[in-house]
């Protein structure tokens, strides 16, 4: 048996517990953030919930895939505007609506094939493939 080749991390987290019931204090890359839960589940609502953070990677991803698409084959996008959703009607149906508003004088193949590119972005594919989550627990 082969040892397992290590990769290199594409991006990374750090999360921190804060005093509050569920307020976290939240460093990635450097950049600080916050995540909390609404009042109405027990927490202080003084940042996004994980469910809003996951959207927020989503859009992020998607706005950006699609500007350096358009870039690449320099197509006038001048902005992309990306509003998302997490819906879970009952236990065994959840999905994420995805509206994409694209800006700039694009014809409809373009349009049409940054529609496409949507769904190839690299977080598009690791949500919808899902992907292996690796827990080590370590002592404090």
């Amino acid at each position: 048996m082969q040892p397992e080749t290590r990769a290199k991390p594409v991006a990374g987290a750090s999360v921190t517990s804060e005093e509050k019931p569920y307020g976290v204090r939240i460093d990635s890359g450097g950049h600080p953030l916050r995540g909390d839960e609404p009042v109405a589940h027990g927490g202080g609502d003084t940042g996004p919930t994980p469910f809003g953070l996951l959207l927020s990677g989503l859009g992020a991803c998607t706005a950006i895939t699609l500007r350096m698409y358009a870039e690449r084959k320099q197509w006038p996008l001048t902005g992309a505007d990306v509003e998302l959703s997490y819906l879970v009607p009952d236990r065994s149906n959840r999905w994420i609506d995805r509206v994409i508003t694209l800006h700039g004088p694009l014809d409809d193949d373009q349009r049409a094939r940054l529609a496409e590119i949507a769904e190839e972005t690299p977080v598009t594919r690791a949500v919808r493939t899902g992907t292996e989550i690796r827990t080590t627990i370590s002592r404090a």
